[in-house]
């Protein structure tokens, strides 16, 4: 349904204002990211600051455990400002979040020690950490929907792709601005203290992002519900007393959203955890396999969201859940023989020859490539999934919560697996089997919202 007034119309908006759009949520969404992932990028060297030192193991697992936390938290910041985006509007919403966001993150550089004051390092760790889930809990369903209620509906997949990039964009920039540290000051430094150095560059990126959106203006499709006075007074009450809603939020969460969340993660996370802790490939060389991976594999998003406003969204998301499930075990035991191969044992770590580095950062592309396939199309998707004065709501709840407790908690989980099992291989069947069952319940029951009108 359109209208003749091409202000309230998303087919009609002029494609430079639309890139203008997608740059300024992009930017911020970026930073957003930035400051949510630097934290797993620093796992390692962060849990030798804020647990005991006298049991290494236990202190990395207590690291991704509070990493996990900011997942978990993810779908209660989807609650609260889902119900704030739907009633106030997208913009004035993810300005919030990208305050909160940065402000915990500059105070993590801030904290002291456990060997300064105990337990309660890590407990304010969480607490940011915490901060963080709810800050990003709000972020990506505003970006998403903002942009898409924006694009032209043919086109729908392609524009929201751009804010797909942002993810891996924002954890691409992390593992650079630590690359670029660490070679400055040095291994000990950087460990010591200079892992501070990339938490508090985070405010003065976030003041930067905050010029840039506050200039925005609202979306089209929310400015006209606004006009006409049909803004939902309950978002979160509408969302789950309409019995058609509840059932698109559970499909959308098991037949798409925990799969996408299990493959994003496992193919950059839990492959960094992977080749660094487990395979022990030396820091630098396990960071610049991630990033190369990330340069290579990041327009790939654009690709598959833009190939979904040809062919569809379920066959991209569905088939790149399906290629991880039946290729992470022998990519993963490849990475292992590898390092066996090429490897060289230095000081506790193994070096590789340039074929072997090539070797990982070739799989790592493959990793990534299911990762933008799951993920590329999934915002469009979502958005088309459901109706404006709710979709704020609606699409944040299910996606935080399947992406933080199910996907977000895949590090953790698989590097528990892994250490209680004493096997390198274990932890790599906790995505298989999500993405797999995901796959089966996407078959079955996810609808295909390719082309939809999305002004109910």
């Amino acid at each position: 349904m359109t209208t003749s007034n091409p202000e309230f119309d998303n087919n009609k908006i002029p494609v430079q204002k639309l890139w203008q759009v997608i740059i300024a949520s992009s930017v911020g969404t970026v930073i957003e990211w930035y400051d949510f992932y630097i934290f797993g990028s620093l796992s390692a060297i962060i849990s030798l600051s804020f647990f005991p030192k006298d049991d290494p193991t236990a202190a990395f697992i207590s690291t991704l455990a509070a990493f996990g936390a900011g997942f978990v938290a993810r779908p209660f910041g989807g609650i609260i400002f889902g119900r704030l985006g739907d009633r106030i509007g997208r913009k004035y919403t993810f300005l919030l979040t990208l305050i909160l966001m940065g402000g915990s993150t500059f105070a993590i550089a801030f904290i002291p020690s456990y060997s300064d004051i105990g337990l309660i390092a890590p407990a304010i760790l969480l607490l940011l950490r915490i901060i963080q889930g709810l800050a990003l809990g709000g972020e990506y369903g505003g970006a998403a929907t903002y942009v898409a209620e924006y694009a032209p509906d043919a086109h729908r997949g392609k524009y929201t792709a751009y804010i797909q990039t942002t993810a891996t964009l924002g954890f691409f920039v992390s593992i650079i601005v630590i690359l670029i540290c660490q070679k400055i000051m040095g291994d000990a430094e950087f460990k010591a203290w200079g892992w501070r150095i990339p938490f508090a560059l985070s405010g003065i990126l976030v003041i930067v992002s905050y010029f840039i959106r506050r200039n925005m203006h609202e979306s089209p499709l929310f400015a006209r519900l606004k006009k006409e006075g049909r803004l939902s007074e309950n978002p979160l009450r509408e969302a789950f007393a309409s019995k058609s809603n509840r059932r698109l939020m559970l499909i959308a969460m098991f037949g798409a959203i925990v799969g996408q969340g299990v493959v994003w993660h496992t193919g950059q996370f839990y492959a960094q955890i992977f080749i660094n802790k487990i395979l022990m490939v030396d820091f630098t060389t396990t960071n610049l396999i991630i990033a190369s991976s990330l340069v290579v594999g990041t327009p790939l998003f654009v690709v598959f969201g833009s190939l979904s406003d040809r062919i569809g969204r379920k066959k991209i998301m569905l088939g790149g859940m399906a290629l991880a499930a039946i290729f992470y075990y022998p990519l993963f035991a490849w990475m292992s023989d590898i390092v066996g191969q090429e490897g060289t044992l230095i000081d506790g770590a193994y070096h590789l020859t340039t074929t072997g580095t090539v070797k990982l950062a070739f799989i790592c592309i493959l990793l990534v490539t299911f990762a933008a396939m799951a993920y590329g199309p999934i915002a469009a998707f979502l958005v088309e999934l459901f109706p404006t004065k709710i979709r704020y709501t609606s699409l944040s709840i299910p996606y935080h919560f399947a992406n933080g407790v199910f996907g977000g908690c895949a590090p953790f989980v698989a590097t528990w697996l892994g250490a209680v099992t004493h096997s390198n291989f274990s932890g790599i069947f906790y995505p298989i089997t999500l993405a797999a069952i995901t796959v089966i319940i996407g078959i079955i029951y996810l609808p295909e919202t390719k082309g939809r009108a999305i002004m109910d």
